[in-house]
């Protein structure tokens, strides 16, 4: 075993393995490697070193699934980790899984902030931007970062709510790390079964409370953590709890801003343009009115490779469902322009959505640094 590059709460492994992973069944299926890339997570099981066994889950790996195309640490059995000491907090996320975490949450009794958050039901206007796929994530911060610059203003302090639709601890997400060390986040709150955060929460109100009154944010941006899962159905998808948070942003006096999820390269008719994602979660889910932040592309832009008259006149028509007479929300057009692609270029992380880069699939970032342009430019002052 060897040890890769670590950031907070992970640590990357190459791990020799006794036996091959299941080759893939079907004809011409070949023998697996003998050498995986593992994941551990030191608060969990330990810190491995080289020399150490380590039992494994590879069975989303034996499959091509998820996960980042890492096998999982589940234990040291020769160096099993010391019991944690006494302390506040019971929280239980992850809850009864053998590796379940044991947290202090910022609303729990414990917490010093229960008395802030005890009778806290107001979010005074700050804008929640919710998005279903956790790529979106550095792109809605560039395009609020920009926003601040052009108006003059400061960066706006962001609060990232991770929910539990994808992978539950915030370690697995190195976007949120490098975010983080960059200052271009302040902070992360996990929330239901999610865990790792700076800030543990209950639920997405709680999170989104806790952001503005316990960490001040401007802007707080909700969004599962990395891992999305989708059947090819309607419905059995893990962002169609996008539309539960927008309800829970106008419940608490926010100012709800859906990021649509678009793309231009994706080959899945259901996906192309305004991804069905977002047509079902914010036109069936949410019922409440939002900010649903359409993406109107200089010449310039819509001449990139990936873009084009098409895909602009498709995403027009798509984005109209949402709105009156069909739906709920306020249609508002955000230009996307050679600016706000510089601004996507400079992220402190790398964009990738669905194996796809920037110059991939520009519509898929750009539509999502709108909502992050369009969140600064209406939050208030």
């Amino acid at each position: 075993m060897s040890r890769g590059r670590g950031w907070q709460g992970a640590q990357e492994l190459t791990v020799e393995l006794d036996e091959p992973l299941p080759a893939t069944a079907g004809p011409g299926a070949q023998e697996r490697p003998r050498t995986v890339r593992a994941l551990a997570y030191p608060q969990l099981v330990g810190d491995p070193q080289v020399g150490d066994r380590v039992l494994l889950n590879v069975s989303a790996l034996a499959r091509g699934l998820g996960t980042g195309g890492y096998a999982l640490v589940v234990a040291l059995p020769d160096a099993l980790p010391a019991d944690p000491p006494a302390g506040p907090g019971h929280l239980v996320k992850a809850r009864y899984t053998p590796l379940q975490a044991l947290v202090l949450g910022v609303d729990e009794q414990e917490s010093p902030h229960h008395d802030t958050l005890r009778d806290a039901d107001d979010l005074a206007g700050m804008p929640v931007v919710v998005a279903d796929l956790h790529s979106a994530l550095p792109a809605i911060v560039a395009g609020a970062r920009l926003a601040a610059t052009q108006g003059g203003r400061p960066a706006p302090r962001i609060a990232y709510v991770m929910t539990d639709g994808g992978a539950l601890p915030a370690a697995f997400s190195r976007t949120v790390s490098g975010l983080r060390d960059a200052g271009w986040i302040h902070t992360c709150l996990t929330v239901g079964q999610a865990y790792g955060g700076d800030h543990e929460a209950v639920t997405v109100h709680t999170g989104l409370l806790a952001a503005r009154h316990v960490t001040g944010a401007d802007l707080t941006i909700v969004a599962q953590g990395p891992g999305n899962l989708g059947t090819g159905t309607r419905w059995g998808f893990s962002g169609v709890a996008a539309g539960e948070a927008l309800n829970a942003a106008a419940t608490l006096g926010a100012l709800p801003v859906a990021s649509l999820r678009v793309s231009g390269a994706d080959p899945r008719d259901r996906h192309l343009g305004i991804s069905h994602h977002s047509l079902t979660a914010y036109g069936r889910v949410a019922l409440a009115a939002a900010d649903v932040v359409v993406p109107r592309p200089t010449a310039e832009v819509e001449a990139l490779p990936g873009w084009g008259p098409a895909l602009t006149a498709r995403i027009t028509e798509q984005a109209a469902r949402l709105a009156a007479p069909h739906g709920p929300h306020r249609l508002t057009h955000a230009d996307v322009d050679t600016a706000l692609l510089d601004a996507l270029r400079a992220t402190p992380v790398g964009l990738s959505t669905m194996g796809r880069g920037l110059d991939d699939d520009p519509a898929a970032f750009l539509a999502a640094a709108a909502a992050g342009l369009h969140a600064e430019r209406n939050r208030p002052a």
